[in-house]
């Protein structure tokens, strides 16, 4: 089966998430405007964290609208501490305690062409531009949402967006456009930031686990996004389900890891490949 099959899927429903608060970072991407929506349909209200203040603005309005949530926005550079202490303190004045973080966030460039340039001549100020979102900010969000949940003593929840390309190398043989589109492979700084993101989980839900805060990651593998039908075909191809996967089964995984039924469950990595790391 591959892409050309629609996958049919709802999300998950998890009735013990109804009324709890979450920060979700990268919100107004591809993945957080579906998470989002996921959640609202779950009953959560949720502080929306991106860097566009008009999409966070769109997105806002629509959750309220459609769902009846509450909801609150912030144009947020989650690179910055200051910025980051802002989220937080908006979340809690406007909505209350933090329960849930969706640590979503991540970066490229400005420049695609810096973001996308062999590593023989990557430039260093590119790789520390998105190390300072795909980590830093990481570090960032968690460590203040962290002092949130432990001063509310209430605890919580963190899931944290990795990658399988934080697990596994891309398989460069699967990429045969040299433009820069979003079928190029992956970079270094995205493979190494997306496997750091996995040891901060690692560490951060042994050093939290007596005040019951737990965290976990999840990596995606390959996500259909429209992708053109060259590049859908030869992933797939390397896939044992053969197929890409789809937002729904990213968000559905989310949930999981943030809901009761994962209860018992923290410092995992969840991997959603379609079996692509069982080869």
């Amino acid at each position: 089966m591959t892409n050309d099959k629609k996958i049919k899927l709802e999300y998950a429903s998890h009735p013990d998430l109804r009324g709890k608060i979450a920060i979700v970072t990268g919100a107004t991407g591809f993945l957080g405007q579906h998470l989002c929506e996921a959640l609202a349909r779950n009953g959560v209200n949720i502080c929306l964290a991106d860097t566009s203040s008009d999409s966070i603005r769109r997105l806002e309005e629509y959750l309220r609208n459609e769902f009846g949530i509450q909801c609150t926005g912030l144009s947020c550079d989650i690179s910055n501490p200051e910025d980051v202490i802002k989220l937080v303190d908006q979340c809690r004045n406007s909505l209350g305690e933090i329960a849930l973080l969706f640590n979503n966030a991540a970066a490229k460039t400005a420049n695609m062409i810096d973001f996308y340039q062999k590593y023989e001549n990557y430039k260093l100020e590119t790789w520390r531009n998105v190390m300072s979102v795909n980590i830093d900010g990481m570090f960032l969000v968690s460590q203040a949402v962290g002092n949130s949940m432990i001063n509310s003593n209430l605890g919580g929840v963190m899931v944290q967006t990795a990658s399988i390309y934080g697990v596994l190398a891309p398989d460069h043989r699967i990429y045969t456009n040299d433009s820069v589109t979003k079928t190029n492979p992956a970079p270094a700084v995205y493979s190494v930031s997306k496997a750091a993101v996995i040891g901060l989980t690692n560490y951060l839900s042994a050093y939290w686990a007596n005040r019951n805060i737990r965290v976990n990651s999840i990596s995606p593998g390959g996500i259909f996004n429209s992708q053109d039908e060259l590049f859908v075909k030869s992933y797939s191809e390397r896939v044992p389900m053969k197929r890409m996967g789809t937002p729904q089964e990213f968000v559905n995984g989310a949930l999981f890891l943030a809901s009761e039924d994962s209860s018992y469950i923290t410092g995992q990595n969840l991997i959603l490949d379609g079996g692509l790391s069982s080869w």
